[in-house]
């Protein structure tokens, strides 16, 4: 079974939303794989993910019952076959921290969406689109990482 880990800087928006989606996505086409998200700070330990996020994600059908906030920790990067980050800090902060050994696992999610943007945008201190925007980048991310995995 694949062991997917998905990164942001607090885990409460981004990398949450993208656990409940890829989860959804998985269970939709029957691939049995554990999906976790993580942050590269530990500022937001234990809390549930964003308010807006869950409710925008909600909205679409994801769930996001059981996700709470937590830091990458050092036996992530041996226990993970993929590490991904949300945005090019996320990426550079997990290099530092990662063993050599397994730096080859990490790379930024959007890498398999298809899309023109590479990163996916903070939408923590933007309006309730931001929200949309990074459902809409995840949505098709999933989709390709799945093709490519599952």
């Amino acid at each position: 079974m694949k062991k997917i880990l998905i990164v942001c800087l607090g885990n409460i928006c981004r990398s949450p939303t993208a656990e409940a989606v890829l989860k959804a996505k998985a269970i939709e086409r029957g691939i049995n794989i554990e999906i976790d998200s993580a942050g590269t700070i530990s500022n937001h330990r234990g809390k549930s993910p964003d308010k807006r996020s869950q409710a925008a994600g909600e909205r679409r059908g994801y769930s996001f019952e059981g996700i709470v906030s937590r830091p990458v920790n050092t036996n992530d990067f041996e226990y993970f076959d993929y590490i991904l980050a949300a945005d090019q800090q996320n990426k550079s902060d997990l290099l530092v921290q990662c063993p050599p050994q397994y730096a080859h696992k990490i790379a930024l999610f959007l890498e398999f969406s298809g899309v023109e943007e590479s990163e996916i945008p903070d939408p923590y201190y933007g309006g309730e689109q931001g929200f949309e925007l990074v459902l809409n980048l995840l949505e098709k991310a999933s989709d390709q990482l799945l093709d490519k995995i599952g």
